[in-house]
């Protein structure tokens, strides 16, 4: 039929899929008023558009605005815009069609998924999320005249399987949607659509930034019972990211940080930004002044916002930040992506990609501009989240080098000022190559470690790591600058020059002699514990440490790794001697004697638990240590 009342069928997929819709797939249902007012706010655009292309097209583009009118008698909820309207045409296309291609596996896709909100992301991923109107109504009612047209049209379905079309007269330009709402059901989350307060909760957060006005007529009694009756805006329209920065202060900025993250202080640096060619879109990043306390836990939230053309899409957008800087809060608005994509579909969309690039590249930037010219600033920035942009260093390979730049860690050059690594470089002695660098829990125990002492006599700078996921960067980035990161817990260390070398060697080579048998004998004593016992050049006071092999995994990253879930071999370590402390000589002369084996293997467990106590390690037997040291302790009363 061409004209009047027109009862069409929706195929047997769309039925399947209004089903689904009605019996809640959806698990906040707030979100019907965002697709009825986005499908108002683009309407008013393409009428705006068309009217200034076509110039013979006489409408009123004076007065653009969306309009939410209740009726709380008969129940009804009705968003009206004064667009660019549809044909009945149009009406059929894109109104009266659900299966379009996908459907079949969207319903596959929705079947599947176990989470309410998964779901509720692949409906507007889809395209239908016009029918998102079906979980809250038992009937909609659609009514519109495209813009230059007489003749209007109506389209209404109560979602059981048929729809109705037909031709009505008297109509104005533009589209209205009425959603006769089903009874509140607080259970199903199915809330009143028809109260004042809700409707504004929903704009606000959904729709606060749309460029339109979006007007609600309100009445207020007051105690006389004198009704006053009054159109209010419900939102701001104040985007400050579609702004140019000239145009916008401080104060603005700030206001509209604590809006958005409910902090109460300002922004320690604002990154306003706009990406322009073949994917436009407007960024508009804050980073915060001080940590949230939810920084490092498994469910903390993010901070960028995504929007669509000013439509409020989604929180905590994982795909266009990482997790390393995720305390950065701020709104991303697309103008190419479709409304409610899946977090999905993001992650593997290539204009976001280009999008999150752009973005880390600027916020590292700026992280670089404070190190340079506002020292304190980045100071505060450090101090608050150097211990979560460390993370990035890990798996972050392509901005690697300017993490590297802006890293601050503790060193033994000064007692409280941190260093960068490039601070680091310039100060490294003639001839040095490495970057020496030791892990620890604390400072104190670093500085105190066993392994500092040759570094400390020979006045050479060791970088002090005392957060858990240093012993993870430093392994995984490896150098900086072309200077190999070195732990000096590992490996061989020997800090004397050519010179030096030449003239010691002769009474390295006699201790060596000296001490081969006492070290043939500690390394079967010990062979459970330690793989080597060799003599050392990195003590000048302690009387033995435990070091591992270059390559060795450290026995806090062993820890991390068992606390992961992540079975690990474990490795055996090595202890080194200090061949002029008079425990070890002393050692050395008993062992030669061949007197009290039973006692020279207690001193061998000692040697080896003090070197491991040192280093902030662990017993395997502890009770036995304490015992053992108790009784020599006695003796010596």
């Amino acid at each position: 039929m061409s004209n009047g009342v027109e009862t069409r069928e929706f195929q047997a997929e769309a039925r399947q899929l209004l089903q689904l819709m009605v019996h809640s797939i959806y698990s906040n249902k707030d979100v019907f008023l965002r697709e009825l007012v986005s499908n108002a706010s683009d309407a008013l655009d393409k009428l705006r558009l068309e009217s200034m292309v076509d110039k013979d097209l006489d409408v009123d583009t004076s007065d653009l605005h969306i309009e939410i009118e209740v009726d709380k008698e008969k129940r009804t909820l009705t968003v009206r815009d004064n667009g660019i309207g549809m044909s009945r045409d149009d009406v059929v296309a894109l109104i009266g069609t659900i299966a379009k291609s996908g459907t079949a596996e969207l319903l596959r896709k929705l079947k599947e998924s176990q989470d309410a909100n998964a779901s509720q992301e692949l409906i507007g991923q889809f395209g239908v999320g016009f029918y998102a109107t079906f979980m809250v109504a038992d009937r909609v009612e659609l009514v519109t005249r495209r813009a230059g047209q007489t003749g209007g049209t109506r389209w209404e379905s109560t979602g059981e399987g048929t729809y109705t079309v037909e031709d009505v007269e008297d109509t104005p330009q533009g589209t209205s949607v009425t959603v006769h709402l089903k009874p509140e059901d607080s259970e199903d989350n199915l809330f009143d659509y028809t109260a004042e307060w809700k409707l504004r909760e929903i704009v606000k957060r959904y729709s606060d930034f749309i460029a339109w006005p979006i007007r609600m007529t309100t009445e207020r009694t007051d105690e006389e019972g004198k009704t006053t009756v009054d159109v209010q805006t419900l939102n701001s329209m104040k985007a400050l990211w579609a702004r140019p920065r000239s145009e916008v202060d401080d104060a603005e900025y700030h206001e509209f940080y604590k809006h958005l993250s409910h902090d109460w202080v300002d922004p320690l640096e604002t990154i306003h930004m706009r990406g322009e060619g073949a994917f436009e879109y407007e960024a508009l990043l804050f980073i915060p002044s001080h940590a949230p306390y939810d920084l490092f836990m498994r469910e903390g939230k993010r901070g960028v916002q995504l929007y669509v053309k000013r439509v409020f899409i989604m929180d905590d957008c994982e795909a266009l930040m990482p997790d390393y800087l995720r305390f950065v809060k701020g709104v991303v608005d697309a103008h190419d992506l479709s409304l409610n994509i899946s977090r999905e579909i993001l992650q593997q969309d290539r204009q976001i990609r280009v999008v999150r690039r752009r973005l880390v590249k600027k916020v590292l930037a700026t992280v670089r501009t404070m190190l340079t010219e506002q020292p304190e600033r980045y100071r505060t920035f450090w101090t608050e989240f150097g211990r979560a942009v460390k993370e990035g260093l890990i798996d972050d390979t392509e901005n690697r080098d300017t993490l590297l730049e802006v890293t601050s860690v503790a060193s033994t050059h000064h007692e409280t000022e941190l260093t960068t690594l490039a601070g680091y470089v310039e100060r490294m002695k003639d001839g040095q190559s490495d970057i020496y660098y030791l892990t620890g829990e604390s400072r104190t125990m670093i500085e105190n470690s066993p392994h500092m002492e040759a570094f400390r006599a020979k006045g050479y700078e060791v970088l002090i790591l005392t957060d858990p996921v240093d012993e993870v960067w430093v392994e995984r980035v490896g150098e900086f600058d072309g200077r190999p990161l070195r732990s000096i817990a590992k490996g061989q260390v020997d800090l004397d020059s050519e010179e030096e070398r030449k003239s010691a060697e002769p009474e390295r080579e006699q201790q060596r002699k000296d001490f081969a048998p006492l070290l043939t004998w500690l390394g079967e004593q010990l062979a459970e514990e330690v793989k080597e016992v060799r003599l050392s050049a990195r003590l000048t006071t302690s009387p033995a440490c435990i070091v591992g092999d270059a390559h060795d995994l450290t026995p806090t990253l062993e820890k991390m790794y068992r606390a992961m879930g992540q079975e690990v071999p474990p490795v055996k370590r090595i202890l080194e001697l200090n061949p002029t402390h008079p425990l070890v000589t002393g050692l050395r002369k008993a062992h030669e004697q061949g007197v009290d084996t039973e006692g020279l293997t207690e001193t061998a467990e000692l040697l080896h638990g003090m070197a491991l106590l040192a280093e902030g390690g662990e017993l395997a037997d502890p009770s036995r240590f304490t015992r053992i040291l108790a009784d020599r302790l006695a003796r010596t009363l």
